[in-house]
């Protein structure tokens, strides 16, 4: 499912013009987005929660030449699923 056929899911569900549906949607993902470049954990109880984990910097290969290059530290963003969401795809 993409962008587009979520909203019009949401659109569906929800009973709200296509067009409100968009801009939710938009403003959800704007919300999330700017409270993970805060630092801030977002948890949606039954649905799973959003936060940012540090990966330390390691060493890598370039699987062109085999050569060894650093690889530099980054924050990276994670989504660990619930428990409703985990037993819903589980069934």
């Amino acid at each position: 499912m993409n962008r587009a056929e979520l909203v019009t899911a949401i659109a569906g569900k929800s009973g709200l013009q296509k067009k409100d549906a968009e801009r939710a949607t938009g403003a959800m993902f704007e919300v999330i987005e700017e409270a993970l470049a805060q630092g801030d954990k977002i948890v949606i109880s039954g649905f799973g929660s959003f936060e940012v984990r540090d990966r330390a910097a390691r060493t890598g290969r370039n699987p062109q030449t085999g050569e060894e290059i650093q690889i530099a530290a980054t924050k990276v963003p994670v989504f660990k699923p619930g428990k409703t969401l985990r037993a819903a795809v589980q069934d």
